[in-house]
């Protein structure tokens, strides 16, 4: 490869991470020994069942839908946009892929060879880290699972507090059975039995120097090759491994795989020379794992019961708290927390179907608002909508009957779960939102025609949809009708730029925050309306007007249109920044006050926190500013 294309590559691969923690150079040689390949819309890079290949690959432009079968139907699994990793399998599984990789549009991808990244899992640890977090949620790179992890680059790392390996803690024995190396065989042992243990650490001068296991004695002392009065150092294990008090998850597995050990020794700070902190065991790893995402998503998926997804549940909230107290970026949050959510929904459908026997026909359910952008990490209310395939008018009342019970069902859950019912019944349990395809269509074909306030039923978040359980098919060919119907519809961008332009404004004429002056909320800021919403909205609008289709998440799309829209990088770029500071206020709120975050009271911040709000409700102005110079439109339009 032309040493040019090679610092091309480079260059962009150093924007995403794992590729953002690897030195240039690296960067570099790793990208001279890769390849580039296209994929034209509809080409399959690899099915189910296929030879695992021997490179992983990034998209750099076009989008790749991975797809698994569920009940003898393709569904979405991912999808992988530019910057997103796939087909990680290769790294740490022997068996054929278990997902099928296919352009949903002309794609250029690179493909890097396994044998040449591998040597750079051992020198980047956070590389590896990265890598073994998306081999346990089923090879999805947190960006790849983040769009259902879209791929964790586009995220605020500016800050040193956001380096972590996975979501939860590794939590070890802290207070380990410690053996002075000239103690006798059956001394240790009665001391193991007395700490009810199953190893020891031996240590001569307040160092270890060796480590034992009820393994080790079972084999040794069991087989006769050692007496009971033996001095214990003639049986223990010398090749111990050593590792610091903050080692991650995935490092401590790692380093047990690698040295086919099942106990790692813990220090100070790594080193024989440092305090004793305990031993991590194979099953500290195990049960650490416990709250991890991809783990508890397979819980949720072998649920059998509302209670126990009840209790599921509340292992999802914590993740949510404690990934934002360790100061984990909103975006990667937002992405797990999504991917989460959506499991717990799509396994009460499918208790909804057990329960009320096989659906009579083919059907999506989709999630709409702040949940189908993938944004919603407090307990608001819920949108949703299901659409089925056109059947016979003789069957349509029963169908339509069917569909309705089984969302009341997962709705009625949902709600005991502490999402609240909409206030303005967008959910597939009303009539109105459970429709057939056709239905659908008309209705949004009649929204973009009927513009303004004629348009009946008309919310813009029905523009803010994403798949969650069913025939993905369905929600492609509503998804394509938009798409088609919105292209230069210059009296639909008119009319949804001019509800932008009727949000509240954040500051007052002297440029200070705006806090209602009355009612409960007195003195409180309102940061849905008065913050958060204007950048909601005018991602909407901007990334309908350039066809941005399956992008909903409003930080993804403000990181698409500044590629989209070269001329206004900068801005959009500072707008992502601003609605992520935005929502982490919200939920810092949610949190500390157990609210859904809409409200908060100004006086509480500190000088920083009012100056970085102070920061995002300014450049708001700027939101509006952009969207009257696009579509020539003023405050009174």
């Amino acid at each position: 490869m032309q040493n040019s294309i090679a610092e091309n590559i480079a260059t962009f691969l150093k924007q995403y991470e794992p590729f953002n923690f690897i030195e240039y150079s690296d960067l570099k040689a790793i990208v001279l020994d890769s390849n580039i390949l296209t994929l034209q819309k509809g080409k399959t890079l690899f099915k189910i069942n296929d030879e695992l290949h021997d490179s992983f690959y990034i998209v750099y432009s076009g989008v790749v839908h991975l797809t698994k079968v569920l009940d003898a139907e393709e569904v979405l699994h991912s999808k992988c946009y530019s910057g997103n990793l796939f087909g990680l399998r290769p790294f740490f599984a022997k068996n054929n892929y278990v997902l099928k990789a296919t352009a949903n549009e002309d794609a250029v991808l690179y493909a890097i060879p396994i044998a040449v990244f591998k040597p750079y899992l051992t020198k980047y640890t956070a590389v590896l880290d990265y890598f073994l977090e998306n081999f346990a949620t089923q090879g999805k790179p947190k960006k790849e699972n983040y769009q259902q992890f879209k791929s964790i680059s586009e995220i605020d790392t500016s800050s040193s507090d956001t380096n972590y390996s996975y979501f939860q803690d590794l939590q070890y024995t802290t207070s380990p059975t410690l053996i002075e190396a000239n103690s006798s065989i059956k001394n240790v042992t009665l001391k193991m039995i007395a700490d009810k243990s199953s190893h020891a650490l031996i240590t001569y001068n307040n160092k270890i120097v060796g480590l034992l296991t009820d393994a080790d004695l079972a084999k040794k002392i069991g087989a006769g090759l050692y007496q009971i009065d033996d001095v214990v150092n003639k049986i223990m294990n010398t090749n111990f491994i050593i590792v610091d008090k903050n080692i991650s998850v995935a490092e401590a597995q790692l380093l047990l795989l690698k040295n086919e050990t099942t106990h790692l020794c813990v220090t100070e700070d790594g080193t024989q020379n440092s305090a004793i902190i305990g031993v991590i065991s194979e099953r500290d790893v195990i049960n650490s794992q416990s709250n991890n995402p991809g783990i508890l998503i397979k819980e949720i998926k072998s649920a059998h019961s509302f209670d126990e997804l009840k209790y599921i549940h509340t292992k999802y909230l914590d993740i949510i708290q404690n990934s934002f107290t360790k100061n984990i970026p909103i975006f990667h949050i937002n992405a797990v927390a999504s991917e989460l959510l959506f499991s717990i929904i799509q396994q009460n459908i499918q208790m909804a179907i057990a329960h009320l026997g096989s659906p009579p026909a083919r059907f999506v359910w989709l999630a709409i608002g702040s949940q189908g952008r993938k944004e919603q990490l407090y307990l608001s209310d819920q949108d949703s909508l299901i659409i089925y395939e056109d059947v016979a008018s003789e069957k349509q009342r029963d169908v339509k009957y069917y569909f309705v019970q089984m969302a009341k069902i997962v709705i009625g859950n949902m709600e005991k779960l502490g999402y609240s019912l909409c206030p303005f019944d967008h959910m597939a349990s009303s009539i109105k939102w459970c429709r057939s395809l056709t239905d659908f269509v008309n209705l949004y074909q009649n929204w973009m025609s009927a513009q303004g306030e004629n348009a009946v039923d008309f919310s813009p978040i029905f523009y803010d949809f994403e798949y969650v359980f069913g025939e993905i098919k369905i929600k492609d060919a509503l998804e394509n009708v938009i798409y088609q119907k919105t292209k230069s519809n210059t009296l639909f961008f008119d009319f949804l730029g001019n509800k932008v332009l009727k949000l509240p404004e954040g500051l007052t004429f002297f440029k200070n925050i705006s806090v209602e002056e009355n009612g409960p909320k007195k003195e409180y800021f309102d940061l849905k309306q008065k913050g958060l919403q204007v950048y909601i909205d005018a991602a909407r609008l901007f990334a309908l007007s350039y066809g941005l289709k399956g992008v909903n998440n409003t930080y993804l799309r403000y990181k698409q249109l500044a590629i989209s829209d070269p001329k206004n990088a900068e801005m959009y770029l500072d707008f992502a920044e601003n609605y992520l500071q935005l929502q982490h206020f919200r939920i810092e709120e949610s949190i500390v006050n157990d609210t859904d975050g809409s409200f908060i009271k100004v006086a509480n911040l500190n000088k920083v926190d009012k100056e970085k709000l102070k920061k995002c409700l300014t450049q708001s102005v700027e939101v509006i500013e952009l969207i009257k110079d696009k579509y020539q439109l003023t405050q009174f339009s």
